[in-house]
């Protein structure tokens, strides 16, 4: 079997939410342009279509469903319009993630900590839980969970962030446990200091920028695309022996 063959997801369906920008964008863009037909989906329909739009000018299938992982209403809605629109699904990337709080970990307040919970645990789960299900129907598919290297290294001053990203890391785990007999492999990303917005309290902050990179043996951000060919690896037929499997991209940050 050629390379071409392994990375080739022709007549797939993939989901990956936070998909409006940052390492959503990028893998959505990616799983496209290997022959997926992508759902984009983020908290808001405008950011969503404009990259859809911009997949289909480029040849490739894509289209753009609006749903917030924070709300349990959301969630489910998705779910039946894939279920109803596609009858299948073969990829999800969580991807979509919240962090509120930067800041003294003792200062978070209950607000702040039940919205990163709420998003980055309970979103997270659910979306496993159901995909799972469409997944099983369908004879097996392909989750990826975003998590970080927070989740391994707690941050400063991202206390409760990287508490529900060490949740996600178990969670890819107990999900991967329980559905390999169904066919169905979970993984996960742990990004390191990428260029996003999300995280541009760190990489607009020259100080704060500055001393991470001290940390980076590569001494550089990373680029949103450089996280892309490790999710296609994860959700094609070059990985279908590898599940439960948690893969740092991070310029080399926790081997420091």
């Amino acid at each position: 079997m050629s390379n071409k063959d392994l990375f080739d997801l022709s007549g797939r369906v993939a989901l990956i939410t936070g998909a409006s920008r940052g390492i959503g964008e990028s893998v959505a863009r990616t799983l496209a342009s290997y022959g997926a037909h992508v759902i984009v989906s983020s908290r808001k329909i405008d950011g969503c279509e404009a990259v859809a739009s911009s997949i289909r000018d480029a040849g490739g299938s894509a289209e753009a469903y609006a749903c917030h992982i924070g709300e349990m209403d959301q969630i489910e809605a998705v779910w039946s319009h894939i279920e109803n629109t596609h009858g299948r699904l073969d990829i999800l990337v969580n991807n979509a993630a919240t962090n509120p709080h930067f800041g003294p970990i003792e200062d978070t307040d209950l607000g702040a900590f039940q919205k990163t919970v709420d998003v980055n645990i309970r979103g997270y789960f659910f979306m496993c839980a159901r995909g799972a299900r469409l997944m099983k129907k369908g004879g097996g598919g392909a989750i990826v969970n975003v998590a970080s290297v927070n989740g391994v290294a707690p941050g400063h001053f991202q206390g409760i962030y990287s508490v529900t990203k060490a949740a996600v890391i178990s969670m890819t785990k107990a999900f991967a446990k329980e559905l390999g007999q169904q066919k169905i492999r979970v993984n996960a990303l742990l990004p390191g200091l990428t260029d996003t917005k999300f995280a541009s309290a760190l990489t607009t902050n020259e100080s704060i920028k500055k001393q991470a990179l001290t940390h980076i043996p590569m001494n550089r951000m990373a680029d949103p695309d450089e996280m892309a060919g490790t999710v296609l690896y994860l959700v094609s037929d070059a990985s279908t022996y590898t599940t439960g499997t948690c893969v740092n991209v991070d310029g080399g940050y926790l081997t420091v």
